[in-house]
């Protein structure tokens, strides 16, 4: 499966997210792209099988203001049949924790995406085991849902 996962990263957490993605990824046999979202071209994404994007939130529940630009080219974009998933990092401290995986959700949806049901949110970095092992899940379980059940290649 031919896989894109982007993302965009201020203190590293989101980044970490997307190697420990793309690690299990690349376990079960995938072709993967790990991009920072500020240097793709959005038409590309067309191209793959299954696109993962994160962002971390920004302010009061926004997209990180690096990735304006690709949303709004994004928005015009056709990519119905594309298998989607979203995620990302935020903090607790704010009202709106992860807003903008939700709106990372919304936009792939208005898209044509099919985005998987579940949304991957870590508090801060995926430090513990527990959340890097919730990271692993994540895309194993998108993986398993893209293929339409076919079993994981890896151990």
């Amino acid at each position: 499966m031919k896989t894109f996962i982007g993302y965009v990263s201020m203190s590293g957490n989101t980044e970490d997210m997307a190697n420990i993605l793309k690690e299990t990824l690349l376990q079960s046999g995938c072709e993967v792209d790990l991009l920072n979202l500020e240097t793709v071209d959005v038409h590309a994404l067309k191209d793959y099988d299954c696109i993962f994007l994160g962002a971390y939130t920004w302010g009061d529940g926004d997209l990180p203001y690096e990735v304006e630009e690709f949303f709004e080219e994004l928005r015009h974009l056709n990519l119905e049949g594309v298998k989607a998933a979203c995620f990302g990092s935020g903090d607790t401290l704010y009202p709106k924790f992860c807003m903008a995986v939700d709106i990372i959700e919304t936009t792939l949806q208005e898209q044509g995406c099919d985005v998987y049901k579940d949304k991957l949110k870590i508090e801060l970095s995926p430090e513990s085991d527990k959340e890097v092992d919730e990271c692993r899940q994540f895309a194993k379980s998108v993986y398993q849902w893209a293929n339409k059940g076919e079993k994981l290649t890896y151990v």
